[in-house]
């Protein structure tokens, strides 16, 4: 038996709630965790632990860029108003974790480096991102909502993931400054440590999704919205436009009793 369009709405709002709630309390756990479980790095002291807040941010530009490729590669393939929405939401995703990257990270590079910012490579091609998908996001807000504005943003979405491989293994690859932490490459993390990260990056997952799930319903709502609209000023010139095309007598026309 399918469902009305009320109880999808119903249960989608309670989705939404539920991932909501899972978020706020995860958030209060991991920053329990963070100042008052994880122990203090012997180096850096408590700057330290901006670590646990943008490392799960880039974790989270990740999802969003990644809802990004697959929603614009999808709409090329089939447009639908939800992979459209899929998309736009995701680069808005990028953009919002990935501004939190570039700040929270000078403000530990201060401290780790003695200068804010470098060209380091994984710094470099994280802003490069960044500016993809600020690029994206302008252009659909300046440029209409028309099919060919879709598809050219839909490219830029796929062209934005094209980066987020290079951003993984430009440590690697290209070596710099930036250290490889999780992959024990840079001195390995202490087991409270690990567990206070793992907790961080599971609140910063759900809280992601719930954005993503907010996001995408909403823009959804928006083409409906704007369709409807458009449907009914031509409903509105048609009828005009019949009621136009009758025939009226003139006005000092007389008729006989």
């Amino acid at each position: 038996m399918k469902k009305s369009a009320r109880e999808k709405e119903v249960t989608a709002n309670i989705v939404f709630m539920a991932l909501l709630g899972t978020a706020t309390l995860l958030f209060i756990g991991s920053i329990h965790a963070v100042f008052m479980f994880a122990p203090v790095e012997k180096t850096m002291g408590i700057v330290q632990k901006i670590f646990y807040f943008h490392v799960p941010s880039a974790y989270s530009m990740y999802i969003g860029a990644a809802a990004c490729f697959f929603g614009s590669a999808a709409y090329l393939i089939r447009p639908t108003d939800g992979r459209d929405a899929l998309a736009r939401a995701g680069a808005e995703m990028a953009v919002v974790f990935g501004a939190i990257v570039l700040t929270t990270g000078p403000l530990w590079a201060a401290k780790a480096w003695g200068y804010y910012w470098t060209w380091d490579p994984r710094l470099t091609t994280s802003l490069l991102s960044v500016l993809i998908y600020v690029a994206y996001l302008v252009l659909r807000a300046f440029t209409g909502d028309g099919e060919g504005e879709r598809r050219f943003a839909a490219a830029l979405g796929i062209l934005g993931a094209a980066n987020l491989p290079i951003i993984h293994f430009s440590v690697q690859k290209w070596s710099g400054q930036h250290p490889a932490v999780i992959t024990g490459k840079g001195g390995g993390l202490d087991p409270d440590m690990r567990t206070t990260l793992l907790l961080a990056f599971l609140a910063f997952t759900v809280f992601a999704i719930a954005l993503l799930w907010a996001r995408v319903r909403l823009e959804v709502a928006k083409s409906r919205l704007a369709r409807a609209e458009e449907d009914a000023i031509d409903l509105g010139l048609d009828d005009r436009h019949d009621s136009d095309s009758e025939e009226v007598p003139p006005r000092h026309a007389r008729t006989d009793a």
